[in-house]
């Protein structure tokens, strides 16, 4: 064998051993390089993580609740106060609201306008790998607004249950993933964004924001705008959060099918982001 023939045989051996890691934790150098472009807005984190839900509670908790006659919430022991009725469908719309940007505007950078998915994809990283990468970066911010929520929800005395702020943050991640990741697979589709994530705020999360039971219960309102609930993430995440904080009556099977719903949802959108993911990258 020629020394020419040696040298390249070493190289090639070199470089098989140097794609070993990446091809290993692969997703996880992708996560890292995700949260580390997201310094470049932390501050608009950090003050969305923390200011948005002091807003929120309050203007409901000490604004809106004052204007209200009779109580909307009632968990074993009779009525609960409006806050405590209304902090799990804002911890949950405040992780799908991080899901709205993470994974529309997001995606289409890395795919088109920076394109730093396609230099990953040069390198021994796997599509797959650059899908899972990125969700678990988005998942690491929304467990900061989760937590922070979660915080100033017990701080303002607007759970039932001390051992509930445990338990909070995971129905948050769940409800934010539910509908996040159908929307990450919608996303890695597009060519170009025509004002289709601006569609998805407006007539999409928008409306699933009002009619979801988020600031009363889906019973009051109009019978034919109840399968905006019935399909929303953020409805069956909402009403497990209630029943979690103040023991919001419900049976067995109510909850298996809110927890049934958002975990069909969160794995079937998984399964085709990570498909497209693939199909795009090897295409």
């Amino acid at each position: 064998m020629s020394v020419e023939q040696t040298t390249r045989d070493d190289a090639t051996l070199a470089a098989l051993a140097g794609a070993v890691r990446p091809r290993r934790f692969g997703a996880l150098y992708v996560a890292e390089h995700q949260l580390r472009a997201m310094r470049a807005y932390g501050w608009t984190i950090v003050i969305g993580g923390l200011g948005q839900p002091l807003l929120y509670l309050l203007g409901l908790g000490l604004g809106l609740a004052s204007f209200l006659d009779a109580p909307v919430g009632f968990g074993p022991d009779g009525p609960v106060p409006y806050v405590t009725f209304v902090a799990p469908a804002l911890l949950v719309t405040a992780t799908i609201s991080v899901t709205t940007e993470e994974f529309t505007y997001t995606v289409m950078s890395g795919f088109k306008w920076r394109r730093v998915f396609w230099g990953m994809n040069a390198s021994p990283l796997a599509p797959g790998q650059v899908a899972t990468g990125l969700v678990l970066a988005v998942a690491v911010r929304m467990a900061f607004v989760a937590v922070a929520y979660t915080a100033l929800i017990a701080a303002f005395g607007a759970v039932g249950h001390l051992w509930s702020v445990a338990v909070l943050p995971l129905l948050g991640l769940l409800g934010g993933m539910a509908f996040g990741l159908p929307l990450l697979a919608y996303s890695a589709g597009l060519r170009d964004d025509a004002g289709q994530f601006a569609a998805v705020q407006r007539f999409v999360f928008t409306p699933m924001f009002l009619f979801s039971g988020t600031f009363y219960p889906l019973a009051t309102l109009p019978t034919w705008l109840h399968w905006i609930g019935w399909v929303s993430p953020l409805w069956h995440a909402s009403e497990l959060g209630r029943a979690v904080s103040y023991a919001q009556p419900m049976s067995g099977a109510t909850v298996a099918v809110h927890l049934g719903v958002l975990v069909a949802l969160a794995a079937g959108g998984w399964v085709l982001a990570r498909r497209v993911f693939v199909g795009r990258m090897h295409g």
